[in-house]
């Protein structure tokens, strides 16, 4: 579904990814894991069209995409959900909601897509007229997540889902993304999270200093040696 050949991105004349290759299969939830500063949401940016200072290939099924704007990206069913949540914080959950079926296709589809995230995350059924900032942490990453399934992607991309959150949250967070796998949804997940992240994970990679040292299966990769010492602490 998503593939990715030789992608480099800079900042400036510091380069920041170097050669990365990887790929998402339809219905796989892929994990990218890695220290602060290793490239991880550079390279979100870098797929989702927010560098602009990068080469190589990005491909949704057969459709190359690196050359398109971010907005084009979207409609092509490459869709974000940002660090930080990136809310509208003044303006309701329903209208937060809404904002995320830009593209022409999901507009045709709203009413029916908003039906099935009130199922899926009935919180913001809840909780629709209310102000987007005044929820919690949490409640905001949900509805951040809602907001990217608005789209219809193809390829969710999700950018550090469980930062800053309070435990019980994270579980839920974790809780919902297995609930997308159910649906079949096609997942790449960054998260700091890394036990919990590759427990989930069909596949992993492991990036450090802009390039991918390590990638397999998530169990396998919790088994791995390097992994279990430079992340997990053991």
């Amino acid at each position: 579904m998503l593939r990715v050949e030789r992608l480099n991105a800079s900042y400036g004349p510091v380069q920041i990814l170097h050669d990365i290759n990887l790929s998402v299969a339809a219905g796989e939830i892929v994990a990218l894991v890695g220290a602060n500063a290793a490239g991880k949401s550079t390279l979100m940016f870098s797929l989702a069209g927010l560098r602009t200072s990068c080469s190589g290939h990005i491909s949704i099924g057969d459709e190359r995409i690196e050359t398109l704007p971010a907005y084009e990206r979207v409609s092509r069913g490459l869709v974000l959900v940002p660090e930080r949540r990136r809310l509208f914080p003044f303006m309701t959950v329903r209208e937060n909601l809404d904002l995320g079926a830009y593209c022409a296709l999901a507009r045709q589809h709203r009413k029916d897509t908003i039906a099935q995230i009130y199922a899926l995350i009935p919180l913001l059924a809840e909780r629709q007229m209310q102000i987007a900032g005044s929820l919690s942490g949490g409640e905001q990453q949900m509805l951040a997540i809602g907001r990217g399934l608005m789209a219809l992607p193809k390829v969710l991309l999700l950018d550090e889902p469980t930062e800053g959150l309070a435990p019980n949250y994270v579980g839920l967070v974790f809780g919902l993304i297995e609930k997308l796998r159910e649906q079949k949804h096609t997942i790449l997940i960054v998260e700091q999270n890394v036990y919990h992240v590759l427990q989930i994970a069909d596949r992993g990679y492991v990036l450090e200093n802009g390039r991918f040292v390590l990638q397999g299966r998530g169990a396998e990769l919790l088994e791995n040696k390097q992994l279990k010492v430079a992340y997990l602490g053991l």
